[in-house]
């Protein structure tokens, strides 16, 4: 790893989902961790085995640089977002990287950009599961998302392919000034990133990614 590469940082916002996080982390290959400099798995206080399961994967790969938060209360997701955000901005992190621990999204899709350095020109790199069309959402669903895409479009004057997907890239540039702070700890909170994105005339840009449902349960 040169010491000319920005220093990313991998963020996993876990809760109860101890049967996925395992495979999150296997994710993490070496073409991957040739760019990612740690990662940080903050458990929003789950009710099952999911703290242990990502300890033990740690202790059986200690080349995997794992570091297990556990928040004091459930902050819900927009809370872990923001205990990343400032555990990147306070370790000296160039860029931080969000990968949901539930196993839907899939790290390998911003690998090319990392090769490339391409997500280096923006502030927000954004995964969009709705930008080539995404296998085995109902038409319903994939509907409904595109009309609430279309809809913050037209009020961010910029096209939105995605609201909130399992995996986004932040640069810490932006997040130096806490502007996120003021948003809702809940689901919201991607909704009120990209707002606050626009708002503040951040670097956004979106690329596609592909999403698998197996075995998750909504949290």
């Amino acid at each position: 790893m040169s010491d000319l590469q920005p220093k990313i940082l991998a963020f996993i916002p876990a809760y109860n989902c101890a049967l996925q996080i395992p495979r999150v982390l296997a994710q993490f290959n070496e073409r991957i961790l040739a760019y990612v400099h740690e990662i940080i798995v903050v458990n929003n206080r789950s009710t099952d085995d999911t703290e242990a399961a990502a300890l033990a994967y740690a202790e059986k790969h200690p080349e995997v640089p794992i570091k297990i938060l556990r928040n004091r209360e459930n902050y819900g997701l927009g809370g872990s977002h923001k205990v990343a955000f400032h555990y990147a901005v306070a370790h000296g992190f160039d860029y931080v990287i969000v990968l949901h621990g539930d196993d839907q999204g899939h790290i390998e899709n911003i690998l090319p950009y990392l090769e490339s350095g391409a997500y280096r020109s923006y502030d927000c790199f954004l995964g969009a599961r709705f930008m080539k069309g995404l296998d085995g959402y109902s038409r319903f669903r994939t509907f409904g998302n595109c009309v609430y895409n279309l809809l913050f479009s037209a009020v961010v004057h910029q096209r939105i392919y995605d609201l909130g997907s399992g995996l986004n890239l932040y640069s810490t540039r932006m997040l130096k000034d806490n502007f996120f702070e003021k948003y809702k700890d809940n689901l919201m909170f991607n909704y009120c990133m990209i707002l606050g994105s626009a708002y503040h005339h951040h670097k956004m840009c979106f690329f596609p990614i592909r999403w698998s449902e197996s075995d998750q349960v909504s949290n």
